[in-house]
């Protein structure tokens, strides 16, 4: 297998986990918080796919499906263009609510097709470009794809407990 597969199949496997973590899922469990300090279902989804679409669009050299296509301005979430979850608080957590799990999952399938257009293009090469040197050592690409796709699983399987505990109600 090609590493395009590879890493076709890796986010392919995120995509099914999102699919199934929001197929027929009500919009109070969507939004519903588990704890105080939780994250919902609907933040989790939105936080995997703006990951996704961060570090893929800025390895690719190309602009970010969230705003290129509009999506943020579709969400009208009141967070910055470039936020993409990462160490928020409990109020900006709640800020991501509201959102239908169809808008979701649309926006989560662009960034997929967008990841794979990517992805189709890579060679086992492309895998030892430095695309981050803000860490010691610099980060390659490699580094950097299987970081996002451990990071996606990581998030699709916290939505999937978290609508096992809201199911299980």
């Amino acid at each position: 297998m090609e590493v395009s597969g590879v890493f076709a199949d890796a986010f392919s496997r995120v995509r099914e986990d999102v699919h199934a973590v929001l197929d027929g899922l009500s919009q109070e469990n969507l939004d519903t918080r588990p704890g105080p300090e939780a994250n919902s279902i609907g933040w989790l989804v939105w936080h995997i796919a703006r990951v996704q679409d961060d570090h893929v669009s800025e390895a690719a050299g190309r602009e970010q499906t969230w705003t290129a296509d509009g999506w943020h301005d579709r969400f009208a979430l009141r967070l910055e263009p470039r936020d993409i979850g990462y160490g928020h608080t409990s109020e900006q957590v709640e800020q991501v609510s509201g959102v239908k799990a169809a808008e979701l999952q649309a926006y989560y399938d662009a960034v997929h097709a967008s990841t794979l257009e990517y992805v189709h293009t890579l060679t086992a090469a492309d895998l030892d470009r430095i695309v981050d040197t803000r860490w010691d050592p610099a980060v390659t690409l490699g580094v950097r794809l299987v970081s996002v796709v451990n990071d996606n699983q990581q998030h699709a399987g916290q939505a999937a407990y978290v609508r096992g505990l809201l199911e299980s109600r």
